[in-house]
């Protein structure tokens, strides 16, 4: 592999991706890491515990919640030409000691189909279902949300992708989690990607309430 992984404090993550990451949050980061070329940081990605219990039981049930994590950033600069699968493989690998379960996000709105995830040999799990979110003012998640944030708004929350990744050298330990898996494995969706502007995806699609979408 061109370059080197390396462990980043969480300010140099967050310093990288805010101003690149079509989202404009920040989420919850574990553990963060830098693909550094000719020693400049041209990627990162974040592994953070997801913010929804449900999502943490429901992948492999309440015996391993407290082992899954999500993939929850993966940005680059503009000019890198070189595949993010290979950087996202050597992360990987760098969690495997914590028998981790992954799980990561690929969004339809963006035009995204997760073939680098599917490079890194994750298991296809489906599609989540389009819902409606509370709207908040600058883009906050709906859980920090107030009344007058609201204003009686929703905003659509896409239908994505769903990957999971076991990350573990133990073979009994990824055969437990396998046989403990509650959605079925499925095959890899395919498709054209698309590019996204930054600018172009942090204003979100807002529905008012009375109008039953």
């Amino acid at each position: 592999m061109i370059g080197e992984i390396v462990f980043l404090e969480y300010k140099e993550a967050v310093d990288f991706l805010l101003p690149r990451h079509y989202s404009g949050r920040i989420p919850s980061i574990s553990y963060s890491f830098g693909w550094k070329v000719k020693n400049e940081l041209v990627a990162v990605c974040t592994f953070g515990k997801p913010a929804s219990p449900q999502l943490c039981f429901g992948v492999c049930g309440k015996e391993y919640q407290d082992r899954v994590f999500e993939l929850n950033r993966l940005c680059r600069v503009e000019t890198l030409d070189l595949p993010l699968s290979s950087f996202v493989s050597g992360c990987l690998r760098r969690l495997t000691p914590y028998n981790l379960i992954i799980v990561s996000y690929s969004d339809t709105e963006m035009g995204h189909h997760g073939y680098i995830y599917q490079a890194c040999n994750f298991i296809y799990t489906g599609m989540t279902k389009e819902r409606t979110d509370k709207y908040t003012a600058g883009n906050k998640h709906s859980r920090h949300y107030n009344n007058e944030d609201q204003n009686g708004l929703r905003k659509i929350r896409s239908a994505k992708h769903r990957y999971i990744y076991f990350a573990t050298r133990n073979k009994k330990v990824k055969s437990d989690y396998l046989s403990a898996l509650n959605y079925s494995i499925l095959p890899y969706p395919k498709g054209d990607n698309e590019n996204y502007i930054l600018g172009d995806f942090l204003r979100p699609r807002i529905i008012g309430v009375s109008n039953g979408l």
